[in-house]
């Protein structure tokens, strides 16, 4: 009789199911190689990436350091994986180089990461072109055209907000696939990734607005420095800014892996939250750059400053061409009697230079095809802190 297995999919447990139903699952995208399995008459639970003959046999690159070192091959539950490592002396220490394996992973699915980059970059050529086009002249009557056209760019900019959960889950699901050495359809891809849309929007909206408050609430506060009259107003306001800054950098942390745990760890939103908190603060008996906290802030913090020096790349010779006119402009300003005629005067010499510029129209497409890297990067990252973590 051909083996059964029991699949675990956002925490409700499928089955008994042979290996070509299990396989029919994987070719629809519900089954992925991090949900929990387990045969029927054996209640230790693995991972779907081990059943064989469903995925790829040989383990994923950031598991081979373990099972080099291991006893002879056996079952053992996921929870227990990384004790039962130490014990038999595997390094605690990152395994491999992230940044080698995203850029292997990236260009092994370039066309499906792009892809999955296209969910964000159709909307945005969409609104950018239509916007183009119904930017007329100043003076015009607003007609039906107009009132159309800009109904179409609020869309296409709603439709960009509601694929972003899709996109998110997609980069999980995908580097999740190709990290086993695996291959999987776009469509299936995209399949398993809208199953996610509610956990992923919901988590993600929280995540997003916290963010966005603290924030605003550091805005405020830097406004009220600038503000402020005496010293003690200042001291107060440079005080209550320090506290932001402080929760603003534990809460990133507390959240750098929120979306693996929700996405490959089939976590709600509540014990995703939970989970990334631990991971993120566990290591502590490695170096501190060797541990998750430190390595997912630099691999943050370089992608930003990639992104600073991509933009200030392509956008230099602009910025360079100008800046004469803003000096002037400057001057004007704190010279002139009527300032109200000269910032009129700004505001026309932009209404007439608006038009297209092929430099934002590369530097966004370029930023939207290369994201793709961030997400593959914390996935690897979560992999190999996953692996190396004590439970």
């Amino acid at each position: 009789m051909a083996e059964q297995w029991i699949i675990r999919v956002q925490g409700k447990d499928y089955g008994p199911a042979d290996l070509e139903t299990l396989q029919e699952w994987k070719a629809d995208g519900r089954v992925i190689p991090t949900n929990p399995a387990r045969r029927v008459e054996i209640d230790i639970w693995n991972t779907a990436a081990e059943i064989p003959g469903l995925f790829r046999i040989e383990p994923p690159p950031v598991h081979r350091h373990v099972q080099a070192n291991a006893s002879p091959v056996r079952t053992i539950s996921r929870e227990d994986f990384a004790s039962e490592a130490v014990a038999a002396g595997a390094s605690r220490r990152p395994t491999r180089n992230v940044f080698v394996e995203t850029f292997r992973i990236y260009f092994r699915g370039f066309f499906q990461f792009l892809g999955l980059s296209l969910l964000s970059i159709v909307p945005i050529l969409c609104a950018d072109f239509t916007s183009r086009f119904i930017d007329t002249a100043p003076g015009v009557n607003v007609d039906l055209r107009t009132l159309v056209a800009g109904a179409f760019a609020m869309c296409m900019f709603v439709l960009r907000i509601v694929l972003i959960p899709v996109y998110v889950a997609g980069i999980q699901i995908l580097t999740a696939e190709l990290a086993t050495g695996s291959r999987i359809g776009f469509l299936s891809v995209l399949n398993g990734a809208v199953k996610y849309w509610p956990r992923v929007a919901g988590t993600g909206l929280f995540v997003w607005g916290v963010f966005f408050l603290l924030f605003v609430f550091a805005l405020g506060i830097a406004i009220m420095v600038l503000t402020s009259a005496t010293l003690f107003s200042v001291a107060i306001a440079l005080g209550l800014l320090a506290i932001q800054v402080w929760l603003f950098t534990r809460f990133f942390i507390n959240v750098l892996f929120w979306q693996q745990f929700a996405v490959l760890e089939n976590y709600n939103a509540t014990d995703a939250l939970r989970e990334s908190r631990n991971l993120a603060r566990s290591g502590n008996d490695l170096a501190w750059y060797q541990r998750p906290m430190w390595r997912g802030a630099f691999i943050v913090s370089l992608w930003y400053f990639f992104i600073i020096a991509l933009g200030l790349a392509v956008l230099w010779p602009k910025l360079v061409a100008q800046w004469p006119l803003v000096q002037e402009y400057f001057n004007q300003l704190t010279q002139a009697q009527d300032p109200q005629a000269v910032l009129q005067k700004i505001n026309n010499s932009i209404q007439a230079s608006r038009g297209f510029d092929y430099r934002d129209l590369i530097l966004n497409l370029s930023e939207r095809i290369l994201q793709p890297l961030l997400g593959i990067a914390f996935v690897v990252l979560f992999l190999d802190s996953k692996t190396d973590s004590r439970p």
